[in-house]
């Protein structure tokens, strides 16, 4: 398991983190994802661990807080030192009825994180990330709420997730006028069959030093190997019961046969090729890869000590590159135009 730098700040994580989506999930969308009670969590928490994962991460309405509970408590049964792991959680969603028991004010961020930390038994919170867009709130008022966590010691860095570039720089200048915490992380959807981040968010986070989580590393599953134009997933398999996130699908099924075909050839899965994949792109910190078994956690693991060749890489990017679109064909032709013409203006010396 390798580590890696976590945006600008001076923290490693590991190269895969654990998610917990899979936990005390009973009814609902959360059912449908995974309901892992206590001892079936313990075990996917303990291997992880062994294998070298120092990073977990959650949210507070994950199977309406049971995934915080349960993580929280498999920490303290395992006897994990505190100093081994970096726990990340999550705060926007709807925990409550009150009209307020929502989004990314000082209001509900202040009650969202005594919640959590009382839930994950914990006397601080390693990373804490606003779970998407408040169009409602200011942004400054959901940063200064941040930073004032920050400062009282109950959080050590802040992220976010699920934000536009744009959205992320405002508040990124906000937090550089006004001296606050900022932003050191993005989660976000990204797979080999879902490159749309590629457009803008991947070139503000190089710009900005930003750090990337990948969630749903697999497409919800569609990535696993399982599904294929001529194969049958199994019944009750995740995208059988909840399709999401959305796919072209045709484009995945093309990314499929070509990342199958690497797959036989290293006698790996193609689970495997597409975590590899995602860990070969620079801006990557951390993928998440949630489990409901050992054995399909031990495979994820796996990918880490897959080394993709120039010419697989080349061969998944040619299926899996995005359509061209503006401004960006403009701007490719712009540097493209300048680069010939400094190639031979040196070559005229």
């Amino acid at each position: 398991m390798q580590y890696r730098k976590f945006g600008r700040t001076g923290l490693f994580v590991s190269e895969l983190c654990l998610g917990t989506m899979t936990f005390g999930g009973s009814s609902g969308i959360w059912g449908h994802i995974g309901n892992l009670e206590q001892s079936e969590a313990e075990g996917l928490i303990g291997r992880a661990i062994d294998a070298g994962i120092n990073f977990i991460d959650t949210a507070d309405v994950y199977s309406e807080g049971r995934s915080e509970t349960i993580t929280g408590q498999a920490l303290r049964n395992l006897k994990v030192p505190r100093e081994n792991v970096v726990v990340a959680t999550k705060v926007l969603g709807e925990t409550g009825k009150s009209p307020n028991s929502a989004g990314a004010s000082r209001y509900h961020i202040m009650d969202g994180v005594k919640a959590s930390l009382r839930r994950l038994q914990l006397d601080h919170i390693d990373l804490y990330q606003i779970h998407g867009f408040d169009p409602v709130t200011p942004i400054e008022e959901t940063v200064r709420a941040l930073d004032n966590l920050v400062q009282q010691g109950h959080v050590r860095y802040v992220g976010v997730s699920n934000w536009a570039a744009w959205q992320i720089m405002k508040a990124l200048g906000i937090a550089e006028r006004e001296g606050l915490a900022r932003f050191e992380s993005l989660q976000a959807y990204y797979t080999v069959a879902g490159r749309d981040l590629e457009r803008e968010l991947v070139p503000m986070l190089r710009s900005e030093n930003v750090g990337l989580m990948v969630w749903s590393p697999l497409a919800g599953g569609l990535l696993s190997g399982k599904y294929g134009r001529n194969t049958e997933a199994e019944q009750g398999s995740r995208r059988t019961t909840f399709d999401f996130p959305p796919v072209n699908v045709e484009r995945a099924y093309d990314c499929i046969d070509v990342m199958r075909g690497l797959a036989e050839a290293r006698e790996v899965s193609v689970a495997q090729i597409a975590l590899a994949w995602l860990l070969h792109q620079p801006v990557v910190t951390s993928v998440i890869v949630g489990a409901k078994r050992v054995a399909q956690l031990d495979d994820n693991i796996a990918a880490a000590s897959i080394r993709l060749t120039a010419e697989e890489l080349a061969a998944i990017d040619k299926v899996s590159a995005l359509p061209s679109e503006y401004p960006g064909w403009m701007l490719e032709r712009q540097g493209g135009n300048r680069a010939q013409k400094l190639a031979e203006a040196l070559r005229r010396g």
